[in-house]
């Protein structure tokens, strides 16, 4: 426990630097507004009847607060006191910003439902400046509307099937065969596996490099540090978090920008194809694109289609841990599709044995629901809206808190408990794990698929428990302090394809 609180006292301290910096800079442009001529207020109009709510500490506002670790599993004490004393939409002061929070279900669907014309994405100018201007999430209109159909074009159901599928299972089986040798019980970090698992599967698609080599490698390690500084503070001198994030970013982008020169030198080679199906070449071939938003593009599909997807898998392997009836039925029903694949001649999966995956639909389900991977999102209202009795003005931020509403006991029984078998009837409306709306995630087929596919392998091939006590917090990115260690034990049997050629 004391290791624990430790590690979210150093997170938090972690965070002051950039709360203290939007602060200041959120400040002096609303201190700018409050003396200038226009204000919400005009004399000759209704008072607006604003949500219930309290600004808080000068300059600070509540944002240390809503900023405080706890458990993924919970809403935290701040979220907890505020619903109870001002229901499920209130306002308040964020990050120097007049901000609405909505735990509401019934708003969120109408902020998501409404994007372009009452709401706008508005994330934090640093995000922009880490991730690129061209960066799909805080990309908003048109551009995004271009950048996102070349992203669903290359992730649609005929590529799913045809091309993502076979990929996924060969590199699920690059990792589960580096486990535990030829037997035994072996130790090591869930949460660094399954990053490994989802970085060389989206390095291969996005630029056909493979994983184990030292290229790919390099790339690695260079996406762990771009990730420290994107929820880092952004002050950007030598030896900061963010700075050493910006010399990353410079480094991946040298390493895409020489694929693309490589690519684009072989497709204008008379009479030359270019093999490789990966997103680099459909941008090139499939777009009019300019060269940085490609840049842009791919880095923010690497860095989207990796860390959830990796984080909702830790998740899985976590809850499952401590649910042991619900591995045994997953196991169940991985045998019977092992055993119908092994009847007909098949070593492959198909996407019919995907489409057979029902209670493993309910894990990966109830994991997105509980673990709430993608807590909250940024909107800004662009035209005064008047929702359920409130008016909230334009300018102002709206937060659409998803994990709120996950975690409603109103809407789920014992929404705090890890109950997959809710998922046999059709899941609510309320249920928002990609959010929706036009924004709706693009790669959100590719990331149950993964998940999917990894955990057939997994529940054929081992047992695993905690090898030390660990725990999903939110800081305010869903983490595990100890990186959840596990201890697999690798089980013997006719299903089991880890002996076999990693080529596939």
């Amino acid at each position: 426990m004391g290791a624990m609180m430790a590690s979210i006292t150093s997170e938090l301290l972690f965070f002051l630097p950039f709360i203290l910096l939007a602060l200041l800079t959120f400040y002096t442009t609303a201190a700018a507004q409050c003396h200038g001529a226009r204000r919400w207020r005009p004399t000759k109009k209704k008072r607006p009847n604003l949500p219930p709510g309290a600004p808080g500490w000068p300059l600070v506002g509540e944002t240390f607060g809503y900023l405080r670790p706890h458990p993924a599993t919970s809403v935290g004490r701040f979220m907890e006191q505020h619903i109870a004393r001002y229901g499920k939409i209130y306002r308040s002061s964020l990050f120097g910003e007049r901000t609405v929070v909505s735990v509401d279900a019934g708003l969120n669907r109408y902020i998501l439902q409404n994007e372009g014309r009452l709401f706008e994405c508005s994330y934090p100018r640093s995000i922009g400046g880490i991730l690129g201007k061209w960066s799909m999430l805080v990309l908003v209109g048109d551009a995004h509307r271009e950048m996102r159909a070349i992203s669903l074009n290359f992730l649609s159901s005929v590529r799913l099937r045809a091309v993502l599928l076979p990929e996924v299972e060969r590199h699920t089986l690059l990792v589960l065969r580096s486990w535990c040798g030829s037997g035994g019980a072996c130790c090591f970090s869930a949460q660094h596996e399954a990053k490994k698992f989802t970085f060389n599967l989206m390095a291969k698609n996005i630029m056909s490099m493979d994983p184990g080599e030292e290229e790919t490698e390099r790339l690695r390690l260079e996406y762990i540090t771009f990730m420290k500084g994107v929820v880092s503070a952004p002050l950007n001198f030598p030896g900061t978090a963010y700075w050493k994030a910006l010399k990353s970013r410079a480094s991946i982008l040298g390493v895409i920008e020489r694929k693309m020169e490589d690519r684009l030198q072989k497709m204008s080679k008379e009479n030359s194809s270019v093999e490789e199906d990966d997103l680099l070449g459909w941008a090139l071939k499939q777009s009019n694109l300019s060269k940085e938003q490609i840049l842009d593009l791919l880095l923010s599909l690497l860095f989207a289609g990796h860390e959830t997807s990796s984080m909702a898998l830790a998740l899985a392997i976590f809850f499952l841990e401590g649910c042991p009836k619900a591995v045994q039925e997953l196991r169940e029903e991985h045998l019977e599709i092992a055993r119908r694949q092994r009847l007909r001649g098949a070593s492959k999966l198909s996407w019919e044995d995907y489409k057979e995956m029902v209670f493993t639909q309910c894990v990966i389900n109830e994991t997105l629901r509980l673990g709430n991977v993608v807590r909250f999102l940024h909107r800004k209202v662009i035209r005064d809206v008047h929702y359920n009795g409130y008016d909230i003005p334009r300018g102002w931020k709206i937060l659409p808190v998803l994990a709120a509403v996950h975690l409603d006991s109103s809407l789920y029984e014992d929404p705090n408990q890890f109950n997959p078998w809710r998922w046999k009837s059709n899941a609510p409306s309320s249920f928002m794990p990609y959010g929706g709306g036009p924004r709706l995630c693009a790669g959100s087929e590719l990331a149950k698929l993964e998940i999917a596919i990894f955990l057939h392998h997994l529940v054929l091939n081992f047992r695993w428990e905690l090898a030390e006590p660990d725990q999903a917090f939110v800081y305010p990115f869903v983490d595990f302090p100890k990186g959840l260690p596990i201890r697999v034990q690798r089980i013997a049997g006719e299903h089991s394809v880890l002996t076999e050629s990693t080529a596939m």
